[in-house]
């Protein structure tokens, strides 16, 4: 099986049609269809079957979709190991949630710099359980996430600790929603669960993509969220906010770093590990 038949084979799967995969691989449609044509001619079973105008996996299609994504990711990662041994450009893959991306990445990515000049880090941010969906996949090489996570398929190292407080407007506003991220949000569930549990579901439900949209909406009375106090400390809206503290079982919510157990462990995520000890809070690496 050749490296260019999988990727094709990949993106067909993904994308659910042989239209959709070319532009995605930026070629034209027959060169898709010969390639899957091929593979399906060299493993002996046909890997998709039509449903309405697209395509969907067969049973033995599911089996490669699987192997494919592991051979895919090895292939890009000794890729990478390849050329930083060799002193050359390389790509790495990291995602982060937006809070950890905002207060603790720029700093780690200036010391993971430091020690691999030639080091080109691509970021996804995202929520936690998006993170993990793109790491059992193949598609990133390893996450900043909120913990903890029990996955057999991953490994997962501690990084640090966030303290989630109840943030409110200043302005005396009976605030009646919760300002919160989309579903995925491990922060999300923590609000959910405190309204549940202190508040008696009182709330409504307010959904914002970024840490500032959030902050701000709650600063002008439209609501209140939990967020890590760091974060709200280093918010242009800080001054209009009051914090409260949290019960404990809700407070503390670890943060690791997550990568999967059948690709090998790259020098460069080691180094990676490194930096995080550079970090302005010094966070605990296990």
């Amino acid at each position: 099986m050749e490296i260019l038949a999988l990727k094709t084979f990949e993106k067909v799967a993904k994308e659910g049609g042989v239209l959709a995969a070319a532009k995605q691989l930026n070629t034209v449609q027959s060169n898709v269809t010969t390639r899957i044509q091929r593979l399906e001619e060299e493993l002996g079973t046909r890997l998709f079957s039509r449903k309405g105008r697209g395509l969907e996996l067969t049973r033995p299609g599911r089996v490669l979709l699987d192997y494919a994504e592991q051979i895919l990711q090895l292939e890009r990662q000794a890729g990478v190991a390849v050329r930083l041994a060799g002193k050359g450009a390389a790509e790495i893959k990291i995602g982060a949630m937006e809070t950890f991306t905002a207060t603790h990445l720029p700093p780690l990515l200036g010391a993971l710099r430091e020690c691999c000049p030639k080091l080109k880090p691509q970021v996804m941010a995202a929520t936690t359980a998006e993170l993990v969906r793109a790491v059992l996949d193949h598609h990133i090489d390893c996450a900043f996430v909120a913990g903890p996570i029990n996955h057999s398929d991953l490994i997962s190292m501690d990084v640090l600790s966030q303290e989630l407080v109840l943030v409110q407007p200043k302005k005396l506003i009976a605030a009646e929603n919760l300002v919160l991220f989309r579903e995925g949000c491990v922060y999300r569930n923590k609000a959910l669960q405190w309204a549940r549990y202190y508040r008696d579901n009182r709330y409504g439900l307010s959904e914002l993509g970024t840490l500032e949209g959030i902050l701000g909406c709650v600063a002008q009375g439209l609501g209140v969220t939990l967020m890590p106090r760091n974060v709200v400390a280093l918010s242009v809206y800080r001054e209009q906010l009051t914090l409260e503290a949290l019960p404990d079982e809700l407070a503390i919510v670890p943060t690791v770093l997550i990568r999967h157990r059948s690709t090998p462990r790259l020098k460069v995520i080691e180094s990676l590990l490194d930096s995080l000890r550079w970090l302005p809070d010094q966070p605990a690496v296990g």
